[in-house]
């Protein structure tokens, strides 16, 4: 390794991208052109950085497996970076079992953390809490020590484990530290923030509560029957009853919940759940019928009791009612929340994240844009979506395969 490449090297580990290129800038040879590329992907120039990484590669060909193999996973790390999540992981597993043959541990565990945080942007919790257990974390490098626990702390965050959260980020914030790179400090200090923000609002008789994560946590642990409209389910105690894929039962069970502990009536509730505000004898006959299915569905949890004028939910084991809404109101909340990260995501990506078709989430998009919040950027298969930061509310809650605590 010549010293420009070694300065480069050494430039870029402390996140000096600037100075990296002007050592390595007019070089065409592999090495350099990984270099340059890493250096593209510090200043988020994505596209660019991924055509130099991919020239790399293929320069070094099959002989250089090392080398070729931490361009596969710079590369992987950009794909992540510009939200592409629709790939095969084989190519980076490969190139982690690659590196570890090598006995090159940092890289092959930089593999793992990327394949990790792609696992938490699709919401595969289970999968991702199996990852990070795998991970053999001890003598890392503080940069990858700083990555490793903020992957800990966001999947505590996601699971609603706040004080692991904040054990995680302490730890990720004295790495960040040690590292001395601004821009890790900078995202662990961004993750504290979110725990001082509101992270939902719990409703009740027409008055609002905003609470905090902790706060959140608190509740769904009090015993209460929580009809929780950021993840779309009924929790009692450790019961979890999900309703995300039946809508309409769900917002019966919203509105009986506003109206708890009194009865709501009939009207209303067609009103409310089948938006006509002229019910006739076919509206009623359907409102009983789906008022059957939510019965049964809730039962162990609660009982659904016809009154004179319509009908009242009543908790078992004399539990209080609550009902958990999301920071801010709108149909599309876990679409914004997954933009409000600042990246630009491709309509693939986001309906490989929130499970939905890609023709759903495009009309999803055009309503939002049309609303001005959120704007494309792009064209044709380039084109990506953007939103604002959504300042004073966290979005934990809103992302998509969120788990109950349990």
């Amino acid at each position: 390794m010549d010293s420009l490449i070694a300065a480069a090297g050494r430039a870029l580990a402390i996140g000096d991208a600037l100075a990296a290129l002007k050592l390595v800038a007019l070089r065409d040879d592999p090495p350099a052109l990984a270099l340059r590329g890493i250096a593209m992907a510090q200043l988020g120039e994505y596209p660019r950085a991924r055509e130099l990484l991919r020239r790399a590669a293929r320069g070094f060909g099959t002989r250089e497996a090392l080398a070729r193999a931490r361009c596969v996973v710079a590369e992987a790390e950009v794909a992540l970076a510009m939200r592409e999540l629709c790939g095969s992981p084989r190519a980076l597993a490969e190139a982690a079992a690659a590196l570890d043959m090598r006995a090159d541990r940092a890289n092959a565990l930089q593999a793992r953390l990327i394949a990790l945080r792609r696992l938490l942007l699709l919401g595969h919790l289970d999968a991702a809490r199996s990852a990070l257990a795998e991970l053999d974390t001890s003598s890392l490098p503080p940069a990858l020590a700083a990555v490793a626990e903020l992957a800990a702390a966001e999947l505590a965050l996601r699971s609603l484990h706040t004080a692991a959260a904040l054990a995680a980020l302490d730890r990720a914030a004295e790495a960040a530290r040690r590292a001395r790179v601004p821009a890790l400090l900078a995202e662990v200090n961004d993750a504290r923030a979110a725990l001082d923000r509101c992270a939902a609002r719990r409703v009740h008789a027409g008055h609002e509560q905003p609470l905090r994560l902790a706060e959140v946590e608190t509740l769904l642990a009090s015993g209460a029957l929580v009809v929780d409209a950021c993840r779309r389910g009924l929790r009692g105690g450790e019961r979890w009853q999900p309703l995300a894929r039946r809508p309409v039962l769900f917002a019966l069970l919203r509105a009986l919940a506003q109206g708890w502990p009194g009865d709501v009536d009939r009207n209303a509730l067609i009103a409310q759940v089948f938006r006509t505000r002229s019910p006739d004898e076919t509206h009623r006959a359907r409102l009983r019928v789906e008022i059957g299915r939510l019965r049964r569905l809730v039962a162990p949890l609660a009982q659904i009791e016809a009154s004179a004028q319509g009908f009242v939910l009543t908790p078992r084991e004399g539990r209080t009612v609550a009902v958990l809404m999301p920071p801010f109101d709108g149909e599309q909340a876990s679409l914004l929340a997954l933009l409000a990260d600042g990246a630009a995501w491709s309509t693939s990506a986001l309906a490989l994240a929130l499970g939905d078709s890609q023709r759903t989430v495009q009309r999803a998009l055009v309503e939002l844009q049309a609303a001005a919040q959120v704007r494309a950027v792009g064209r044709a298969r380039a084109q990506r979506w953007l939103a604002p930061p959504l300042v004073g509310f966290t979005t934990i809650l809103l992302l998509p395969a969120t788990l109950p605590p349990g």
